[in-house]
């Protein structure tokens, strides 16, 4: 049977878009990916976009290209400030052709966010009104301002066409300058650029003006935010009506619908909705603007984690396109192995946030738990060259969580005779546990993914199996990787409540549960990450009364922005109570006493059922300290929790970096592989 999604009209598809002619109704959005350098593209850049053509995607349109040096924020960052930026615009473009996909380019000023801690200038805006609550005061630009923004917009343009792409794309969405002006929320202004909507209209429509005079003729299409979030801001009736106000005055080629405005709250982190979200939260915003504006193709992005999610919207005529950012990071081939029929293939998107905008937030270039190679294309294409001529070697993988199922399958595929030992019953290790967390269940995808490829590699698994030093030393074995996790914390917080840690207290939380926590539950947060806010959030689900307790300053330290503005919102609702600067101890039945760690004062809390301590883990490394004291022995390579206690972003890469060179000393090449990480 012919998948419906190779039929005419269906997402996999040829279409035309303007006078574009796309292999498919599927793109990539503009994404950050910090891959930048003095504001311009890199061989990086342009290698990451050619893998995703290269896996069959019909359009790629880059991450915000900005106009003027008070939007660039830090040089990681894409700018076009002056010709000399052409030519490496051109090497991504000609990469990106040259592998069969159009490209668009997206350009924006990014406005009062843009602070200028790396450029020491002052963020501009409509008004002088911070994005959120510490954060850096905007200039509210003059007439001059005004006009010198107008003119690098269309300066851009100019450029952008030189370097050879196929269309512009005019970012007025995402909180960014233009939204600014158009949001009553956020302009202010009393003169011509601000009051009404026509008013505030004026700055995108003299953007507008001055591309279309740049670039007569290219191609222009339109990002918005259908819905600010905001009380007050934009809302869908009211961005439809200015995108049909554009497009009555403007050759626009599409409407690009997104969502948020960048300001503290929720809607900040709606623009990168996590695995709390559920399945194409914000889908019908692109349904809206599809039925007021039928003559203008939408392109819709809304989380879509799969290509059958994203073709839901094609085949109900809510989208003439569909993207899909994050899946393309964790697998930049997922258009490809549908086409082929390998769908069964896929890697999906987990949704956590972790390594893609995480690191953005970190100032770091993107990279993927998933995929560890986003951003190193060409260096892992040289070191699976390398690999694939070394001798092959017995190689034993202790361990089948995320980083031993990784460097298994890592070494099989480099050519190595593989056997992969798990002491219990299941593979899977911590990251199966935390999925078995409500609300985390997406995590599981990981692992079941990587068993998956593992089973299918034909590589040797032994579940049940205790492996020691002597067993290590007894098996010949070339390579030992050792991926043995991390112990739970266990400390003696007193007498009179029960202490779980946080691998037991999962088996009482959810439905199935067969002693399912209830009353006052207090959980101990060293970490500052997901363990502890998803479990409280899921005791407060089940009806208990959670206290959230940590010696830090900050609430959920370790999670990006973009997830706790979700997260936040959620325990309140919840009644979960946040306890910060605190230590805690059990001092008699039921009570739990709260101790300030600056003031030295003391809260207790009264009918404590259970106490749930997510202390600081320690490495389980009792195979690896056993092994070092061997002379003789196989090589080791230590990996993931085992190695020190992170996180899964480090356990994958660790995992495919000890597979990927087993049998070979470290190299420049192999050095430049984890340098560019």
């Amino acid at each position: 049977m012919t998948d419906p999604m190779l039929a005419p009209g269906g997402l996999l598809s040829p279409c035309t878009l303007g006078p574009l002619s796309l292999r498919n109704r599927v793109f990539v959005p503009g994404h950050t990916t910090n891959f930048g350098r003095q504001n311009r593209p890199t061989e990086r850049t342009a290698a990451y976009h050619a893998e995703r053509a290269r896996g069959g995607v019909g359009l790629i349109i880059t991450e915000a290209v900005r106009v003027h040096p008070t939007s660039a924020g830090r040089s990681i960052s894409l700018g076009s400030f002056d010709d000399e930026s052409i030519p490496a615009y051109a090497a991504v473009t000609e990469a990106v052709h040259a592998e069969g996909a159009a490209i668009i380019a997206q350009i924006m000023h990014a406005g009062r966010q843009a602070n200028g801690d790396a450029t020491r200038t002052a963020a501009w805006s409509s008004s002088a009104l911070p994005w959120n609550a510490g954060s850096h005061i905007p200039h509210a630009m003059g007439r001059d301002d005004i006009a010198t923004i107008v003119a690098a917009f269309g300066d851009a343009a100019r450029r952008m066409r030189t370097a050879g792409f196929d269309g512009l794309e005019v970012h007025a969405g995402h909180g960014h300058l233009l939204q600014q002006f158009l949001s009553p929320v956020t302009n202010t202004r009393t003169d011509g650029y601000g009051g009404d909507l026509d008013g505030r209209l004026r700055l995108t429509r003299e953007v507008l003006a001055s591309v279309q005079a740049a670039v007569p003729g290219m191609p222009v299409g339109l990002r918005v935010s259908a819905d600010e979030f905001l009380p007050g801001g934009l809302t869908p009736d009211a961005v439809i009506e200015i995108t049909g106000l554009l497009a009555a005055e403007f050759p626009l080629l599409y409407v690009h619908v997104s969502h948020s405005a960048y300001h503290g709250s929720w809607s900040l982190s709606t623009q990168m909705a996590d695995m709390s979200f559920g399945h194409a939260p914000f889908r019908h915003h692109a349904a809206m603007f599809k039925k007021a504006l039928p003559d203008l193709p939408v392109l819709a992005v809304c989380r879509l984690d799969s290509l059958p999610e994203a073709a839901e919207l094609v085949d109900a005529g809510e989208a003439d396109l569909a993207g899909l950012a994050r899946p393309h990071i964790t697998d930049p081939h997922l258009v490809r192995k549908a086409m082929e029929g390998r769908a069964h293939e896929t890697r999906h998107c987990l949704a956590c946030n972790q390594a893609c905008i995480g690191r953005v937030e970190q100032s770091l270039p993107i990279s993927c738990v998933v995929n560890p190679e986003v951003g190193v294309e060409r260096e892992w294409a040289g070191a699976w060259a390398a690999a694939a001529a070394t001798p092959a070697r017995r190689v034993l993988v202790v361990g089948g969580g995320p980083a031993g199922l990784e460097a298994a399958l890592s070494a099989s595929r480099a050519g190595h005779d593989v056997t992969l030992a798990e002491r219990s019953a299941e593979l899977g290790g911590a990251v199966a546990v935390a999925a078995r967390v409500p609300g985390r269940e997406r995590l599981g995808l990981l692992t079941t993914e990587l068993i998956r490829d593992v089973r299918a590699a034909g590589i040797d698994v032994r579940t049940l199996v205790e492996v020691d030093a002597d067993a290590v030393l007894e098996g010949g074995w070339d390579d030992v990787v050792v991926a043995t996790g991390a112990h739970p914390s266990h400390r003696t917080l007193g007498d009179g409540v029960p202490v779980v840690d946080q691998v037991r207290v999962v088996d009482r939380i959810g439905p199935g549960a067969a002693d399912p926590a209830q009353g006052t539950v207090v959980v101990l947060d060293d970490e500052g990450g997901w363990t502890a806010a998803s479990i409280a959030e899921a005791l407060a689900r089940q009806g208990c009364r959670v206290h959230l307790v940590s010696p830090t300053a900050s609430l959920a330290a370790r999670i990006t922005t973009y997830s706790k503005l979700a997260l936040v919102p959620r325990l309140r609702e919840l009644g979960v109570r946040a306890h910060l600067m605190r230590t805690a101890a059990v001092t008699g039945p039921g009570r739990v006493t709260l101790t300030d760690t600056l003031s030295g004062d003391t809260t207790e809390l009264e009918d404590v059922a259970l106490v749930v301590d997510v202390g600081l883990p320690a490495a389980a490394d009792e195979l690896y300290r056993a092994l070092d004291d061997v002379d003789g022995g196989p090589r080791v390579h230590l990996v993931g929790d085992a190695n020190a206690p992170r996180t899964a972003t480090e356990a994958v890469y660790e995992g495919r970096i000890a597979g990927a060179f087993l049998g070979r000393e470290e190299t420049p090449e192999a050095r430049l592989v984890r340098l560019t990480y």
